[in-house]
């Protein structure tokens, strides 16, 4: 199992390098910021941007993995994404994951106006907003239009060409975003039942989390990929609570999700007051415990 842990973007950076840093030293091996323009509960405070945030932590770590958890369709547009993600990634040396999910309904779907998507118009844009982006990381030279997106003679580069592309982490819980996942992604990612922020304990939400572990294998199949290629990426926090009350919880929940086959686990950093309220102390008693030696590695 390999751990994981959310930085939300709410801190200046003379403050957030230092949790970056300490990310590191404690022994997760990937750490996470949001992508959005405005956050739902936090709407009213400072928030700042996914891409500037990961480009600094590049720079103040050395071999953390970094993650953007999770670009999507409402604000951006792939073309520019992956300019943004190739310069990150070359600065980070190799570093970055991106994820990627079909974009919720909320600020970012309404900030710069227009009407937001039906269910099957999201999945039919997210689709395009994948295929796109891969291809332009990969490819370079690309000339392609669709209802969602226009890309007129790019010639891109750095670009992977014969090397492989910065992983994608596709968020999905459909059978169209498994396919997706099955296609594209390096890391498959889930925080249980989709829009659930009810927090439940882990033992609730795990036959829904299995149902989904098998779905998103029987995508792999069909598309001739082995699932054992696939990393299986839990958000905790969500559907699921209470994973960082204690660090026997911790412990007991990484158990669990890598027995019913998840790869990493990711978790919040604990803060004072909601959301993801919580007692940091027990992500440093966790890493002293399990991160800085043998037992998860």
């Amino acid at each position: 199992m390999r751990h994981g842990i959310v930085l939300l973007p709410e801190h200046g950076w003379k403050v957030a390098a230092e949790r970056w840093r300490l990310a590191e030293q404690l022994g997760y091996d990937h750490a996470w910021t949001y992508d959005h323009l405005m956050w739902r509960w936090l709407a009213d405070s400072n928030w700042y941007g996914g891409i500037p945030t990961l480009t600094a932590a590049a720079t103040a770590t050395r071999t953390l993995g970094l993650g953007m958890l999770v670009a999507t369709p409402n604000f951006r547009h792939p073309v520019v994404l992956a300019k943004d993600l190739a310069s990150i990634d070359d600065i980070a040396e190799g570093r970055l994951v991106c994820g990627l999910g079909a974009g919720a309904p909320g600020y970012d779907a309404r900030i710069l106006g227009g009407t937001p998507p039906r269910p099957r118009e999201s999945a039919d844009r997210f689709e395009a907003f994948v295929e796109l982006l891969d291809s332009v990381l990969v490819r370079g030279s690309v000339d392609a239009s669709s209802p969602w997106y226009t890309a007129s003679g790019v010639s891109f580069h750095p670009r992977a060409g014969d090397g492989p592309r910065l992983p994608f982490a596709v968020a999905a819980t459909g059978p169209r975003g498994m396919a997706l996942t099955a296609r594209f992604g390096q890391y498959w990612v889930t925080s249980g039942p989709p829009a659930d922020f009810s927090g439940r304990p882990l033992r609730e939400v795990m036959p829904e989390l299995r149902r989904q572990i098998r779905d998103v294998e029987a995508a792999c199949e069909r598309a001739g990929r082995d699932p054992a290629t696939l990393r299986r990426l839990f958000v905790a926090d969500a559907a699921v609570g209470g994973i960082t009350a204690s660090v026997a919880a911790y412990e007991e929940a990484a158990g669990a999700l890598e027995e019913a086959g998840f790869t990493d686990l990711v978790v919040h950093w604990p803060r004072p007051e909601p959301p993801y309220e919580g007692d940091e102390q027990i992500i440093f008693d966790f890493a002293d415990k399990q991160l800085r030696g043998e037992t998860c590695r």
